[in-house]
């Protein structure tokens, strides 16, 4: 059996569905979970959320960021003050994972760069990619991992640290749905507030 890594072997999102045999979803009440009512956020929350904002565009401003600095001045904090760091959470970063496609003659493996897991439940994938890159060019790849996961829903979310994209999939109809994409660039509010209430509720769900 050859095993080959996913970015290699699933470049796009057409390669996705036929490699994978999964489709998007028609139906309208597919992916609801990220557009009903949300849990609130604390003043403290907020009060963290901006100051992450600003720090984004600190080091955006000086030039590119690597997907290794956004993980350091924005995921990890934000998983910090979203709880996600404590029980019943976890995080396990950089998880490998192969799975089979196609006629079993073939493995996909890939690294995870961070995973929230409740009760050993595999909930959120943080997908994050370097400054300048879309987060459409990283749904193929996401939903390979999303794929490889042991729960029959998965949520995903994929992010550059400015744009973030949710993505949910169901395994047993090999369906999938996105959400709007959220963005740091508005000229008022911080959108990081819907992304941070969007994970709380699915880490509740």
């Amino acid at each position: 059996m050859v095993a080959i890594g996913i970015t290699r072997a699933i470049t796009n999102l057409n390669e996705a569905h036929t490699k994978l045999g999964v489709s998007p979803s028609q139906d309208t009440h597919f992916f609801t979970e990220w557009q009903g009512t949300l849990p609130s956020l604390t003043d403290a929350e907020k009060a963290r959320l901006d100051r992450l904002k600003q720090r984004y565009f600190y080091y955006a401003d000086s030039g590119a960021i690597t997907e290794g600095t956004v993980n350091l001045i924005l995921l990890s904090p934000l998983l910090e003050t979203l709880g996600f760091i404590d029980p019943p959470c976890q995080v396990r970063g950089e998880k490998y994972i192969r799975f089979e496609i196609e006629d079993g003659d073939t493995l996909l493996e890939g690294l995870i760069d961070a995973l929230v897991i409740k009760e050993r439940l595999w909930l959120i994938v943080i997908e994050s990619k370097r400054y300048g890159f879309s987060v459409r060019q990283a749904i193929a790849q996401t939903l390979a991992y999303m794929v490889g996961a042991s729960s029959s829903q998965v949520f995903a979310l994929i992010t550059t640290g400015e744009d973030y994209l949710f993505v949910k999939l169901d395994r047993f109809s090999s369906q999938y749905a996105l959400s709007d994409k959220f963005t740091l660039s508005t000229a008022n509010g911080n959108e990081l507030y819907q992304v941070a209430q969007i994970l709380k509720y699915l880490v509740m769900v």
